[in-house]
């Protein structure tokens, strides 16, 4: 199934942004991938500094599983100073949004 979602990086640090994404740590992707994520992209608004990511996940994912994983929770870590985060966690505060329109 697809999913997409936004999340918020903070002023400043676009830069960095991209460049932790361009140097992505292979056990993080191979994480990933183990988990069944195909087809992911994350987009940056340049104005209002909005992500906009989609991902394409099995339909039995279970993202309270991926959350326990050390590597996930380190990557999570590193991005944190970059970006919204949920209260009290280094997790990336994200929106899953609604699908409105598909064409194939």
């Amino acid at each position: 199934m697809q999913q997409a979602f936004v999340m918020q990086l903070r002023a400043g640090f676009e830069a960095e942004y991209q460049q932790r994404h361009d140097e992505i740590w292979p056990e993080l992707t191979a994480l990933l991938k183990q988990y069944g994520f195909s087809h992911y992209s994350i987009y940056l608004h340049p104005e209002t500094l909005q992500l906009f990511g989609t991902v394409t996940i099995p339909d039995d994912f279970n993202p309270e599983l991926l959350k326990q994983e050390l590597v996930m929770q380190r990557w999570w870590k590193c991005m944190a100073p970059l970006m919204e985060t949920r209260a009290g966690s280094n997790e990336p505060a994200s929106t899953e949004l609604t699908r409105v329109f598909f064409m194939l």
